[in-house]
């Protein structure tokens, strides 16, 4: 979309495309005109707006402060990587091959050697953290980053795929096959808390098909959720990278029995396409549904007056509420006077944000406040003196409701199938998750891809055995595994 249409999509009219009409439209002008995101003149990226950012920050608060908790710490590599990094790990150059952007001439004069725009930094952190690594009291070394990438999208959409976004990357080192394993799991199991304690976003962890796999990894472990559309959203990975980048990088360390051996690797991350997970997940023809724990505003005032002298009074009541409950949320209070209270109620139901608080003459007469929750179509009295604990009360049973609604959403779009006919049609129409069997072939994989566009999503990480039939091929296998048309 150019800067021209998307002008033209956040006037058109004060609301938006009905998912049910098109969902991808739906979707950029909640966006839009939610205030998340714009377009930048660059064709592919993105303009990050301060509502977007906040909400970003906000995921990027909890994050980091479970990433201390499990010892790591954060540090900073550059962006541009020589090309001779990326080539040292065959595999992963190829995988990142078609997405790179590449400086050739800096300083009005070409480059002695081709510069990469980071694309992800395990060759960078590599070649550095080599040089860290003498003994096995150096380890583990746990690290993260938070930094923008860049990768030459070829379909760009706002927040789910852009070419440059922002992101998290971990990057570790560990004297043991098992303990980096372990260490990939456990981030895997932070990701998922993060997602459903937080995001409201019911999800599911597995392993990917070696198709799926990041560039150079051994096993990658994924986070799924399905979106509104029935659509899955990869939400978080986590690597577990062997000894595929120790080698080339030549990162040793000397064990307890003086001798010297390449340490176990892992990567993991999440990226701004949460934001649009959150947008799809809970969002409606209203707009936006934000979860409360992430919600840049939790809770909008909006004073109400008709004449002048009411104005003082509402005003006053307004501020006091305001001043009582903010240092544990986080309150907006709209005193704008140059717009109407219905305009506000728009505004901030476009926004998402999770509870509204509206106070007018009649509420002081009644010693109240009215509140109306974002998820549902009620309008609720409070006593003014239990105001501060009911609002609080009010919000984790908001955060619960969006997670129990996205959780029955998934199950009921959810389906076991054994046929091939049955399994074609219900991806096609009217979509969404499918257990089915695999016999564990690359080539059924592709075909399967190429009939119905779905792909594996996880494979699980402990499955219940259950011999049976490939989908398609009805070859043997072991366990069904999660197939979706994915973003």
């Amino acid at each position: 979309m150019s800067l021209d249409e998307a002008k033209a999509r956040r006037q058109e009219g004060k609301g938006v495309t009905p998912r049910s009409e098109d969902y991808a439209r739906w979707y950029t002008d909640v966006v839009l005109k939610a205030e998340l995101a714009d377009y930048s003149p660059v064709k592919g990226s993105m303009v990050i707006r301060p509502y977007g950012l906040a909400l970003w920050e906000n995921m990027r608060a909890v994050l980091d402060q479970r990433f201390r908790e499990t010892g790591h710490q954060n540090v900073y590599f550059p962006m541009l990587i020589p090309m001779s990094f990326l080539r040292k790990e065959a595999e992963h150059v190829e995988g990142f091959a078609p997405e790179l952007a590449v400086v050739t001439h800096a300083g009005g004069e070409e480059l002695e050697e081709p510069l990469v725009l980071r694309p992800t930094s395990e060759t960078i952190i590599n070649a550095t953290v080599a040089k860290w690594i003498n003994s096995y009291r150096d380890l583990p070394l746990l690290l993260n980053q938070w930094c923008n990438v860049v990768r030459w999208e070829l379909r760009p959409r706002l927040f789910l795929r852009t070419t440059e976004f922002l992101w998290q990357e971990g990057h570790t080192a560990h004297a043991t096959e098992a303990q980096a394993l372990e260490e990939a799991l456990r981030m895997l199991e932070v990701y998922r808390q993060f997602a459903e304690q937080y995001a409201a976003l019911p999800v599911l962890t597995g392993r990917k098909s070696a198709s799926e796999r990041f560039a150079g990894a051994v096993e990658t472990f994924a986070v799924e959720a399905m979106m509104g559309d029935r659509r899955a959203l990869q939400v978080g990975t986590s690597h577990f990278l062997g000894q595929n980048f120790a080698r080339p990088f030549d990162i040793k360390f000397q064990d307890e029995s003086n001798e010297l051996r390449y340490v176990w690797q892992t990567s993991w991350g999440v990226s701004t396409r949460l934001v649009g997970a959150v947008v799809m997940a809970h969002g409606d023809d209203q707009g936006l549904i934000l979860p409360p724990r992430l919600a840049p505003i939790q809770i909008v005032i909006v004073p109400i007056w008709r004449k002048d002298a009411e104005k003082v009074q509402v005003l006053e009541a307004a501020r006091a509420l305001k001043a009582e409950v903010e240092p544990a949320l986080r309150v907006h209070l709209d005193e704008r006077d140059t717009v109407t209270p219905g305009f506000k109620f728009n505004e901030w139901e476009m926004k998402g944000v999770p509870l509204r608080v509206e106070i007018g003459p009649r509420d002081l007469e009644k010693g109240q406040i009215t509140i109306s929750r974002r998820d549902a179509k009620v309008r609720e009295a409070i006593a003014r003196p239990q105001a501060a604990r009911e609002l609080s009360t009010r919000l984790e049973e908001l955060q619960r409701a969006l997670y129990e609604r996205a959780l029955k959403f998934r199950e009921e779009n959810t389906r076991r199938i054994d046929g091939y006919q049955e399994f074609c049609a219900f991806i096609e129409e009217p979509g969404g998750f499918v257990w089915a069997h695999w016999c564990g072939e690359a080539d059924c994989e592709a075909r399967i891809k190429e009939d119905t566009k779905a792909t594996i999503r996880v494979i699980p990480l402990q499955p219940e055995a259950e011999a049976g039939a490939c989908v398609r091929c009805a070859g043997a296998s072991q366990h069904p595994v999660l197939f979706a048309r994915a973003y």
